[in-house]
């Protein structure tokens, strides 16, 4: 790609085009969040936040370059090769790639050192091969060292190759920080609740990822009546579509496309197995937009129309997940969502046969038995955020110290459990129960080899919370119609 320069804007200017673009409200948003993190560093801490490193797929091809969460939160800056400093006092200083005009031929336009202060609104930006001679300066006479923990590979070595030059000078008076502490701590509650700039971005991501599994069940339907050969990368070709038709940079995760029994493994990846008429077809499926996830799952009949069975157990789901949206709302604890699902999953196992009363007894016994975990094994929701599966503690942070044990009735293991979060306006979760039926003695043959979820993403309001993924439906009769 060659560099093209326009001079329109009066003489002696250059912009060059496909260059980046930085909002010029965006500075703020990020100063604000670095003054935030900065107030909590302490009187001499100091931050080292690097961003991802470029990866390779095979040979010199790479993959597709993505930023770390942490260090895009508090930069607004994408580019690959950088490092942000915060200082307890508010400086931040910036190390990106230089300009370099023959790379910029190859990689694309760089922002550059010089422009960063600007576009980012950091304090001073300097190239990225300087780190190593201006870092030990940056670190002497501090008192504390913070960086994200277990997230880097090979950063706490370049620390200590830091420290040692600082401590080299202590002849001269210079003092090295005698204590390193955990970044993502702060940072991650401070990612926990969602600013309405990113609640805007995830609004709109999630229409975008709904639009996509409208599109890929019609699809399927239409495929289906016209009697063509439909496998599972036909409906991830549609997702793929209309992620990237509507802006979004990539998928958040790879999506599940799962026909038939593929439904029943949690984790499947969409494949090549045939989607048959009279099956169901789960997808789980999001896009990245801006640097934010969202999480989809819907459930439905390849041919359009829902089997007996096949209603019978959606409609379960269906009803366990709107007793988890009822339980997520400000003072709830993130547990209350599960344990309102794991109720209404259990009594409708038990009314539809697949659990014996015999056996298991009343709900309660069956509930404390967790015999429900043989069709639902996974827990009810999770964060999200800039990750699919959210930085943020699901332990209430003032009730940490409140331990109570447990022996596990399947597995025998000792559990300790903690007080769960308590939901708060601004943060953001997703409600996916789910139930997944494979071939077994005792279990009616009709239910066999279906695997169903249902997951929205819900923002906690002050009200109770906010859907932002129902621009694809969930009702049985509403689904049939969208096929129709």
């Amino acid at each position: 790609m060659a560099l093209v320069f326009d001079d329109a804007a009066g003489p002696g200017s250059r912009q060059e085009r496909g260059a980046p673009q930085y909002d010029s409200r965006m500075p703020t948003i990020y100063a604000q969040r670095r003054a935030r993190l900065a107030a909590q560093l302490g009187e001499g801490g100091i931050a080292l936040v690097p961003t991802a490193p470029e990866r390779l797929r095979n040979r010199d091809s790479g993959h597709l370059y993505r930023h770390d969460s942490y260090f895009y939160y508090l930069s607004g800056f994408a580019e690959p090769n950088a490092w942000l400093v915060l200082t307890g006092d508010g400086r931040s200083v910036l190390f990106c790639q230089p300009k370099d005009a023959e790379r910029e031929i190859w990689d694309g336009i760089r922002l550059g050192p010089e422009a960063a202060p600007t576009a980012l609104g950091v304090d001073e930006a300097h190239p990225v091969d300087e780190l190593d001679q201006r870092l030990p300066a940056l670190l002497e006479n501090k008192t504390t060292v913070w960086y994200p923990f277990a997230t880097h590979a090979g950063l706490e070595g370049r620390l200590d190759g830091w420290l040692q030059k600082v401590r080299a000078r202590v002849r001269y008076g210079a003092l090295a920080p005698g204590a390193q502490r955990d970044l993502c701590g702060p940072l991650d509650e401070m990612r926990l609740v969602k600013d309405a700039h990113e609640l805007d971005i995830m609004r709109r991501a999630a229409r975008i990822s709904a639009g996509a599994h409208v599109r890929a069940m019609q699809c399927c339907a239409r495929m289906i009546r016209a009697g063509e050969d439909v496998r599972e990368y036909h409906l991830d070709a549609e997702l793929l579509h209309e992620f990237r038709q509507h802006g979004s940079q990539a998928p958040a995760y790879g999506s599940i496309v799962a026909a038939g029994a593929n439904a029943c493994v949690l984790h499947y990846r969409a494949d090549a197995a045939p989607i048959r008429d009279g099956e169901l077809v789960l997808i789980d499926a999001g896009c990245e937009l801006d640097g934010y996830a969202s999480d989809i799952t819907r459930t439905f009949p390849a041919n359009g129309k829902f089997s007996g069975p096949q209603r019978a157990l959606y409609e379960l789901v269906l009803a366990s997940q709107q007793a988890a949206i009822d339980a997520t709302k400000p003072g709830a604890r993130f547990t209350d969502p599960h344990e309102a699902t794991v109720k209404v999953l259990t009594q409708g196992l038990l009314d539809l046969g697949l659990l014996d009363r015999q056996r298991h007894g009343t709900l309660d016994d069956a509930i404390a038995d967790r015999a429900y975990f043989a069709y639902y094994m996974h827990r009810t929701g999770h964060w999200l955020g800039m990750d699919v599966h959210d930085c943020g503690s699901y332990v209430e942070p003032s009730e940490v110290g409140q331990v109570s044990e447990r022996r596990d009735p399947l597995s025998d293991e000792l559990i300790r459990d903690r007080p769960s979060r308590i939901l708060r306006p601004g943060m953001v979760l997703t409600i996916e129960p789910g139930l997944y039926v494979r071939p077994s003695e005792g279990v009616p043959k009709e239910f066999w080899n279906i695997g169903i979820r249902i997951e929205d993403d819900a923002v906690v309001t002050e009200g109770g919370c906010e859907l932002i993924s129902r621009g694809v439906p969930v009702a049985v009769d509403e689904i049939e119609a969208l096929m129709r």
